[in-house]
């Protein structure tokens, strides 16, 4: 896995940058309701609130065994049910006024809930010891990754190409460490689950104006937060029936 990461990384320094297309604001479903602008954009990120929050109560019932984490690295998931309260927040209010500014304040804490959630997948599937050195590069590789596309695409000279590396690096290598590495705990469905909604949900972002057409009152772009909310729900559902399936000496606390 690190081989990929390193392979990744030197395919990506020597590709040409990449800006943020200015088009990437225009989305379908700019209607207005009262005082809310773009009003379904703004409000489909309500679930992630609900859910990441929902999570965060979850985590502090934890201290009583009401889900199967990784107790070691309990940090881990309180990031990422955190991040994902932040996701709909952020992402809210880069909606309300779509601009690279406020775009900023959407990446940010989904690149932070991304992380986390990829910390979680390796060190549920691969290793507690190697997690521990990682989770931390990984969120601050994640949150460099968007705040060098911002300043560079305020001087001018755009690039995204490390912030593509943090959304789609996980996307290829999540479900080769799913198929391939020994879960801890039963039901790995939960993460089965998540991959393909957010896969889905990237389908819906991109064919935004085409799903607003086909279904009317809402775009593609508004389905897209919704979804990914929904395989978090599911998730959680998971973390509160799943098993430990056995303790591995690499998980030995």
């Amino acid at each position: 896995m690190a081989l990929i990461a390193a392979i990744t990384l030197i395919v990506v320094v020597g590709l040409d940058r990449i800006p943020q297309n200015p088009e990437y604001h225009d989305f379908s479903d700019s209607i207005g309701y009262f005082w809310l602008p773009n009003a379904l954009n703004v409000l489909s990120n309500i679930p992630f609130v609900v859910v990441g929050t929902y999570g965060l109560v979850w985590l502090f019932q934890n201290r009583a065994n009401s889900l199967s984490i990784v107790k070691s690295n309990e940090i881990a998931y309180w990031i990422f049910f955190g991040g994902t309260t932040l996701v709909g927040l952020g992402s809210g209010y880069y909606h309300i006024a779509p601009n690279n500014e406020t775009l900023v304040w959407d990446r940010l804490p989904m690149t932070v809930a991304f992380m986390a959630f990829y910390a979680i997948i390796l060190c549920e599937f691969v290793s507690e010891k190697w997690f521990r050195l990682v989770v931390f590069p990984l969120l601050f590789f994640g949150v460099l990754s968007v705040f060098y596309w911002w300043i560079s695409e305020s001087q001018g000279v755009g690039d995204l190409r490390y912030y593509a590396v943090v959304q789609f690096f996980p996307m290829l290598t999540i479900p080769i460490i799913l198929l391939f590495f020994k879960p801890k705990f039963t039901l790995v469905s939960g993460y089965w689950v998540l991959l393909a909604s957010y896969m889905l949900a990237k389908l819906l972002e991109h064919f935004d104006s085409q799903f607003h057409e086909l279904f009317g009152i809402v775009s593609g772009h508004s389905i897209k937060h919704v979804l990914p909310a929904v395989g978090i729900l599911y998730l959680l559902h998971i973390y509160k029936t799943r098993k430990l399936v056995t303790l591995r000496p690499d998980h030995v606390n």
